[in-house]
């Protein structure tokens, strides 16, 4: 799909989801949540980018490019954990289970990558060797594959925070988790890393990293929560091209989040500076980057809705049940 099949839908952006007859709403960098006194969460996954701790554009469909990959893997990866999910009642909306989040997030890394200040990639260039728990020897190029899958966990930032980076040791020691709880989190996060870097590679692509966030329900169980597996969360690459652009030094086809990380980057510090806005053709160009990692990843079509649909009049159609709740 292309800019020009996107051009009549590029006023169908969902900024914002806020949705006054709903209780308890929790404004997150990309979702707006609502608990239902039932114990049942609400999920709206907006069009909002969040990049560099902030907020920088609305991508038309991206919300909705979020919750149906991130459908198409817990479906995928439903027999290697239990996850949150209840219903799909719009395109852009989860029902879950509301759980308590676990305050660590699971990244797991298949390559030397990234461009955040967390990621493994920044901090070796930065001269680092020793980082969260693993040693890297010298001489690592850009974008090189790990010899194993790692996890690099960080803390899970709240209310617009930075994630800082930890270890097993000082995830133990502070009591983030316990010894149980740990195993079990870096056990699935491995098990659904294996699964969707073999998936992955059937549609010709490679799962470079990605994150992953877990809480517990009621019953003490760890569930897996949020996404997985999607555009925001994770960093894909194609196969083919991988071994030329690695040996001639060039970064990795891809088709994530890093478009407009890398646009906004060349243009300022985005931890320091105002992020400069980002043009109406970029940002459409970002919005046809999506909907072909959907396609790809999960080998289904994206089709278009009426251009005269309003996406927040449509969610509220579709949830009309969970308001009257």
């Amino acid at each position: 799909m292309n800019t020009a099949d996107l051009a009549p839908h590029a006023h169908q952006v969902l900024r914002d989801a806020t949705l006054p007859e709903l209780p308890r709403h929790y404004r997150g960098k990309v979702r707006d949540n609502y608990d239902l006194p039932d114990g049942r969460r609400i999920l709206i996954t907006s069009d909002r980018i969040s990049a560099f701790d902030r907020a920088l554009a609305a991508i038309p469909f991206k919300g909705q490019v979020l919750t149906q990959t991130a459908r198409y893997w817990f479906e995928q990866t439903a027999d290697l954990c239990p996850n949150h999910v209840i219903a799909y009642p719009d395109p852009n909306v989860v029902v879950g289970r509301r759980l308590e989040i676990l305050p660590v997030e699971v990244v797991v890394r298949g390559y030397l990558a990234g461009t955040t200040s967390t990621s493994i990639l920044t901090r070796y260039r930065a001269g680092e060797r020793d980082m969260y728990g693993h040693r890297f020897p010298d001489g690592m190029r850009p974008n090189q594959r790990l010899p194993e899958a790692i996890i690099t966990p960080t803390t899970k930032a709240f209310d617009g925070g930075h994630d800082e980076p930890l270890t097993e040791a000082e995830i133990l020691e502070r009591g983030l988790l316990t010894r149980a709880q740990w195993r079990t989190v870096s056990e699935a996060a491995l098990a659904l890393f294996a699964r969707g870097t073999a998936l992955a590679a059937e549609r010709g692509l490679i799962l470079a990293d990605t994150k992953y966030e877990f809480g517990t329900d009621p019953e003490g169980r760890i569930v897996l929560a949020d996404e997985i597996h999607t555009p925001d969360s994770s960093r894909y690459w194609f196969a083919q091209s991988y071994p030329e652009r690695f040996a001639a030094g060039s970064a990795p086809e891809s088709f994530d989040k890093d478009f407009v990380r890398n646009w906004v980057v060349a243009r300022c510090d985005p931890y320091k500076d105002p992020i400069p806005e980002i043009p109406a053709e970029v940002v459409l160009e970002t919005a046809a980057v999506y909907i072909r990692a959907y396609e790809t990843i999960t080998g289904a079509r994206f089709v278009l809705p009426d251009p005269a649909e309003d996406p927040l009049e449509r969610i509220r159609r579709n949830i009309a049940a969970y308001l009257a709740a």
